[in-house]
């Protein structure tokens, strides 16, 4: 079964905990210093919040899957939507080793969908998403289509380019 995911970027991350505790009913089932996420199931969504140095608001919006066949799933969707798609696989971001990919829709919006495979103890590979001011875990091409560049994660010459 997919789950939506939302990652919105807080200036304040504890006061934000607290809200977002209050509106949902429930405990976040990850607090970092600097992220903290729900995995609520109502509604079904991933929401996430971050504090890392982006402009405050939605950062980013997605589809979670459970099985590699919904991710293969998803990917073929994304390969058909004639946008640019960055592939991440076996990537670490937001604390959790996963496979990704990225697109923008026609606004800029940024998409991703994923499929993880368990927790990691930093926000992103090889400490280049552990710098406070490494926003999002959005490859550069997408980043850049949906606010400017964020300088973290490959970019789509890096992974072979899009669809």
């Amino acid at each position: 079964m997919k789950r939506l995911h939302v990652h919105v970027s807080v200036e304040d991350l504890d006061q934000s905990v607290r809200f977002y505790t209050t509106l949902f009913a429930a405990e976040p089932s990850v607090v970092k210093p600097d992220y903290a996420k729900w995995m609520l199931d109502d509604p079904r969504v991933n929401f996430a919040i971050s504090r890392r140095g982006q402009a405050v608001g939605v950062e980013h919006l997605g589809i979670q899957v459970e099985t590699e066949a919904e991710l293969t799933e998803v990917y073929g969707r994304l390969a058909r939507a004639d946008r640019p798609v960055v592939e991440e696989p076996a990537t670490v971001c937001c604390y959790a080793n996963s496979d990704k990919q990225w697109i923008a829709d026609p606004q800029g919006v940024a998409w991703e969908t994923f499929l993880t495979h368990g927790e990691s103890t930093v926000y992103g590979k090889d400490g280049a998403l552990d710098r406070l001011d490494a926003a999002c875990c959005e490859p550069p091409a997408i980043a850049a289509a949906s606010r400017g560049a964020c300088g973290c994660g490959p970019s789509a010459s890096d992974t072979g380019g899009g669809s």
